[in-house]
């Protein structure tokens, strides 16, 4: 299915247009007393003992705002006042006042995932999990012979995905018979025993269902997608460090312009803007006028759920007074967007904004030296680049499936320390795709080739993009968010002016900032007509 649009446009009041300049202004916002200090630098009323609560209400908050629908939205705006939204709290309260929400409950999920319920008979995904007590989190007791035994489960792992490396698939089918008499032998609730169960899995994918005929790993609906996505991103910080970190980069890119172009690259429910649409409003001298562009998959029941989503940011951006635009763009695949889809006027400052996106480009057909191409051409103020801080595009086998192999058990070791999220079995499913696409499949098939920000600096370097240093600001919020949403042992540093995520002394994910280098021959004329 081709690309298609839709568009939005929410005036932040009933004589605004939303292509016309702003010309209210609001004053700065003044920390008070005994609020915390690193909130109120980034202009948020929060005392310092009401953190944890806060945050929870913001999680409540994230999660009505994609269960809502756009009806019961509008009714944000309709008849009622509300706090400003630098006063954090109450102004939460009252938006989930005017929703007559409930307490948060357990979602109800779909279980039957066609292509995920191959396991070996004896894993149980959803068993044998470290719980919380009395605040804490209990020790799983290893004896000495589990250990062993996870010993010899690596071992033969390595020396299944060699033989598989040469071809002598009937070896490692016999591999595979053992290592399952191994997992029966470990805790596969988790560690090495959870993160062998996927892997082994997905060695038995390969080998039974050839990658050359490509059936190794069906397609979930995009609301199943969607779905595991939104768990991933309650279970752990992975994806709230992106979207913070990459919000105050984009703010301080717009800084004093009135009409400002956020293009995103993965809309996926608009998780990521409320923050941004509050933050414009807090801004000195008024928000300017926002227009965002969401890419999107087409939905399949014929809703266009684009627009959907849409209409919730337009009315959220109203109720803080905010003027805003929405155009949404459906493809299936990021390259098969045009640049002249996006609309981009010379009078906008742009940003571009791609959260673990860049490297579904890096297959066969090197599509991604096209896409930067056109980003370059855009001029945007603001390349915003989240990936993943590992090598999961070597051509070897054996090497991918070792890396791999090591990145996703320290992923799934700083997964365990969130047990307490009720979303962390669903989240599980959606890094085992990542590991199922990285191990199992080859060709166009393999699209998460993940690459470390050494590579992605060089690659951004040759295509004419300058690095912006994500500075200090970035770097406490995302302290923040640690302290906030996460339990101890998640780390975030500082590399060259980029930040990386990691689990204790292992980056996980990297964030950085570029900015494009002139073009004197490029003209806005030409990449907005196709």
């Amino acid at each position: 299915m081709g690309p298609y649009d839709s568009s939005i446009s929410a005036a932040a009041g009933s004589s605004s247009s939303s292509s016309s300049a702003c010309s209210s202004s609001t004053k700065p916002p003044q920390p008070p007393d005994q609020m915390d200090h690193l909130l109120a630098g980034a202009g948020y009323k929060v005392r310092s003992n009401d953190l944890h609560q806060v945050a929870e209400r913001l999680e409540h908050l994230e999660t009505v705002m994609v269960k809502s629908s756009p009806v019961e939205i509008s009714e944000l705006v309709h008849d009622a006042v509300h706090y400003n939204p630098s006063d954090l709290a109450s102004w939460v309260d009252s938006l989930l006042t005017e929703l007559n929400t409930n307490p948060p409950a357990p979602i109800a999920v779909p279980t039957d995932f066609s292509d995920l319920h191959q396991l070996p008979a004896n894993i149980n995904m959803y068993s044998n999990n470290p719980s919380p007590l009395n605040g804490e989190f209990s020790q799983q007791v290893v004896t000495p012979l589990e250990e062993d035994v996870s010993i010899r489960l690596v071992h033969v792992l390595m020396t299944c995905a060699e033989a598989v490396q040469r071809s002598d698939l009937a070896l490692a089918s016999l591999l595979i018979e053992d290592l399952q008499v191994l997992l029966g032998r470990v805790n596969s609730g988790c560690g090495i025993g959870k993160v062998g169960s996927f892997f082994i899995d997905a060695l038995s994918r390969r080998i039974v269902d050839s990658p050359q005929n490509g059936i190794v790993q069906e397609d979930l609906s995009a609301y199943e997608n969607e779905m595991l996505y939104h768990h991933y991103y309650e279970a752990c910080p992975y994806l709230k460090f992106a979207h913070f970190t990459a919000n105050q980069a984009i703010l301080e890119a717009f800084e004093g312009q009135d009409c400002v172009h956020v293009i995103d690259f993965n809309l996926m429910q608009g998780l990521q803007w409320p923050a941004l649409i509050q933050a414009l409003a807090l801004r000195p001298g008024g928000p300017p006028l926002l227009r965002l562009t969401g890419i999107g998959p087409p939905s399949p029941d014929g809703r266009d759920s684009l627009r959907e989503i849409g209409l919730k940011l337009a009315e959220l951006a109203r109720s803080v007074n905010v003027r805003f635009a929405f155009r949404g763009v459906a493809a299936s695949r990021l390259e098969d967007v045009k640049p002249w889809m996006l609309q981009v006027s010379p009078k906008e400052a742009v940003a571009v904004n791609s959260i673990m996106q860049l490297h579904k480009l890096l297959g066969p057909s090197q599509s991604i030296d096209l896409v930067l191409d056109w980003i370059h051409d855009l001029n945007p103020r603001i390349l915003m680049v989240v990936e993943q801080e590992s090598n999961h595009n070597q051509p070897e086998f054996l090497n991918r499936f070792t890396e791999a192999l090591y990145y996703y058990s320290t992923m799934f070791d700083s997964l365990d320390a969130c047990t307490a999220h009720r979303e962390k079995s669903l989240a599980e499913l959606y890094i085992q795709r990542e590991i199922c696409n990285v191990v199992c499949c080859e060709g166009l098939a393999r699209v998460e080739r993940h690459e470390p920000l050494v590579t992605w600096r060089n690659r951004l370097t040759n295509a004419g993009f300058a690095p912006l240093h994500l500075g200090s600001n970035a770097f406490k919020q995302a302290r923040m968010l640690l302290t906030l949403f996460s339990a101890d042992g998640y780390s975030v540093e500082e590399n060259e002016g980029c930040l990386t995520l990691g689990w204790h002394s292992r980056p996980l994910i990297a964030a950085s900032a570029w900015q494009a280098v002139p073009k004197p021959s490029a003209t806005m004329v030409e990449i907005n007509h196709p």
